[in-house]
């Protein structure tokens, strides 16, 4: 259950979510950094914290949803959704607690979803991957029929719809993230645009997917068994574009 939080609800209808667990050493910056050069909401999706990352990101103006345990980067970031989507926010961008993800790169994304009318957009930074992390994208991108360059990027901005399909019971099983999460949205028939932005190298901690070929194995064998099982019974909606199409 979701705790009865207060935001400042006067400055609009878009919040930003960052999901965190341990980014004490980070938090406080990437929300100053957020809050100088925009005047949106800032929720911090708190996993469970052991360090004082709750503390930091409340000091630095963020309200703080507190999880009692553990959920992972997208069971923290669906928390934040399904309060966002309670809360009746129209907009819910995500991005991640380590620093990799600009401030500056929120509004451009904001207007590529309101320019293409979109219920995600997607910040697409292909180059960014390692090996490891390429051969997975084009193993996952054939398995699952999907046309996504990026599919593991947390940088999002969310519709309603989006949100709404995001905090299902059911998008919470495996890591619904990444590929799961945009099967689920293109089996609602929802319109998801990608777009290149800059990001930066992590500022503290590592992926929790590539940083070994054996977290790539098992994230691999249950994300590609999650295409495989779903990929026949999606059924077709609108076309969804890649970071180059049109």
């Amino acid at each position: 259950m979701l705790l009865d939080l207060q935001v400042d609800r006067g400055r609009g209808d878009v919040i930003v979510i960052i999901p965190a667990h341990n980014e004490e050493a980070v938090i406080g910056d990437v929300i100053r950094e957020l809050k100088r050069q925009h005047a949106l909401d800032i929720l911090v999706a708190d996993d469970a914290s052991t360090d004082a990352t709750a503390r930091y990101a409340q000091a630095a103006g963020a309200t703080v949803l507190p999880l009692s345990a553990q959920l992972g980067a997208w069971g923290a970031t669906q928390a934040g959704l399904r309060y966002a989507y309670r809360e009746g926010y129209q907009v819910a961008v995500t991005m991640d607690g380590d620093g990799q993800h600009p401030a500056e790169a929120v509004p451009t994304l904001l207007d590529a979803f309101h320019h293409h009318n979109a219920d995600l957009c997607i910040g697409s930074n292909p180059a960014r991957g390692s090996k490891a992390r390429r051969i997975a994208w084009r193993l996952l991108r054939l398995l699952s029929g999907l046309k996504v360059q990026d599919l593991t990027s947390g940088l999002r901005v969310y519709g309603r719809r989006a949100m709404a399909v995001a905090a299902e019971r059911g998008a919470t099983l495996l890591d619904f993230q990444d590929v799961g999460l945009l099967m689920l949205f293109k089996s609602a028939g929802l319109t998801i645009t990608e777009i290149p932005v800059s990001m930066r190298p992590r500022a503290n901690g590592k992926s929790r997917i590539f940083h070994s070929w054996l977290a790539v194995g098992y994230y691999m064998s249950h994300t590609a068994a999650l295409c495989i099982s779903k990929r026949n019974r999606v059924r077709v909606g609108p076309r969804i574009s890649g970071a180059g199409e049109t």
